[in-house]
Order: C-alpha cells, then structure tokens, then sequence
C-alpha cells in the first residue's frame, strides 16, 4: 500500500506544477487578445481591478474557497479559471504516464499548455496569437535536438507538408477558406511533431472539426464560419502521444 502511494507522488507532484503553469495560461487567455503585458501588469479582479493577494491565487483552491466570487466586490470569477488550471494538470498527467519521465514529456507538456491557450483564444476571437506559434516552433526546435540527427529530415519535412498546402489553400481561397494562424500553426507543430505526426493530426483536426461543427450547427445554431484552432490543437496532442503508435497499426493492417 505504501509502496503504491509513494509511485503517485511524483504524478501528484507534476499535476500540481501543471495547474500552477495553468493559473498563468489564464492569464495569457484573458491578456493576449487585449495586447496587455503577462508578465508586467499584477494579477486583478477583472470586475473592480483590485490587486490580488498570493492567497488569492493560488490554483483551483482558491476559486473555490472564495466560492468563485471576488474577495474585494464579490463579482462572480469565471469557472474558466479552475477548468484550465485542472486540464493543464490533468494533461501534464496524461503526458508523463504516456511518454515517461524524459525530456521530450518536458517539451510535450509546455507544447499542451501552449495549445490550450491557442484553443481558448482561438474559439472566441478567431485568431491564433503569434507569439504561441513562436513558442510552439521553439518546442519544435527543441523536439528536432532531443530526437537527434536520424529524425532532422522528418521534422523538417514537418514543417512544409500540412503548411505548405494550407498555403496553398490560402492563396487559392484569398484567406477565406483557412487562416494565416492556422498555417503557423502547422508549420511550427509540423517541426515538432515529424512530417508522419502532423498529417495525423491535421487528418484528426480535420475530421474532430467537421463533426462536432456539424453537431453544433444542428443543436446549437450555430454558424458556419469555424476555428480550426481547437480541433488542430486536439489533433496534435494526440499525434503527439500516440501519434506513432497508430501510424505502425495502420501500416501493419496494409502489409507495409
């Protein structure tokens, strides 16, 4: 029993760095389409702009000590804030038991945390801030050094086979059928991930798109114009763990 409780520490340990990184993804979620500094301007109230105390903020418990309401106006404080903490966390989790206890689950993580932000983002603005794409080729830059010299060629041919036909797309289409976030994107995930991954996770962005906007245009009424954004970003995440595992089960259905 004991030896069972001291293999979870190092899991609770990761989830609890994950939710503290996802009290600042909350930050950016609210700041970056504002064009407001994360790093400059102290944590406040977005309804009375009241500084916050250390023990207003620490993740997921303070939310619901305060019963989700404002020290200082007792304004409601958004559920967004302890649904994206817990999911980077819960993340965080799912990467380390999946890919292990390395350096790429280190890079695998800053990557989901950077994709939760875009998809946030993306869903209600219909824009993909740049600075995550930035962030996003630096992981892919790290990812490309810790697979070493046999994998260079993969990543590299990542970056150009799903952005290169968004590109296209793009032209073609005069910037109605995709957008320019969504070829960074890409193009950066594509160095990340290897030119075999990110055409998985295009195809499942693709397909996770077209049924759940289908599913909301029917129950929800809702429009036709999509951000990819979200579904991208759920494609990646799962080529990125399981990517490779799939790919070598569909090769070996064809013989190949």
């Amino acid at each position: 029993m004991m030896l069972q409780l001291l293999e979870l520490v190092p899991y609770i340990t990761i989830f609890i760095f994950g939710i503290t990184i996802g009290s600042f993804l909350n930050v950016c979620i609210y700041r970056l389409p504002l064009g407001e500094s994360v790093v400059t301007a102290p944590s406040h109230c977005m309804s009375c702009g009241e500084k916050l105390h250390w023990y207003d903020m620490v993740p997921v418990f303070s939310w619901i000590i305060l019963g989700g309401k404002c020290r200082n106006c007792k304004a409601r404080i958004s559920v967004q804030y302890p649904i994206i903490e817990s999911v980077n966390g819960i993340l965080y989790v799912i990467i380390c038991a999946v890919n292990g206890w390395n350096l790429m689950s280190g890079v695998y993580c800053l990557m989901a945390s950077a994709l939760v932000v875009l998809a946030v983002i993306d869903w209600r603005t219909y824009e993909i801030p740049f600075g995550i794409n930035v962030f996003l080729l630096i992981m892919g830059a790290a990812a490309t050094v810790l697979d070493g010299r046999s994998g260079v060629i993969s990543h590299l041919i990542g970056m150009i086979c799903v952005s290169g036909l968004l590109e296209i797309i793009y032209l073609v289409s005069g910037g109605a059928a995709i957008g320019g976030g969504d070829i960074k994107m890409m193009f950066a995930c594509g160095l990340l991930l290897g030119w075999q991954r990110i055409l998985l996770a295009f195809l499942l962005g693709c397909i996770l798109g077209s049924v759940i906007h289908i599913l909301r245009i029917k129950f929800q009424g809702e429009g036709h114009m999509l951000a990819m954004g979200p579904y991208l970003a759920a494609g990646v995440f799962l080529a990125a763990l399981w990517g490779n595992q799939w790919i070598h089960w569909y090769l070996g259905l064809l013989n190949l």
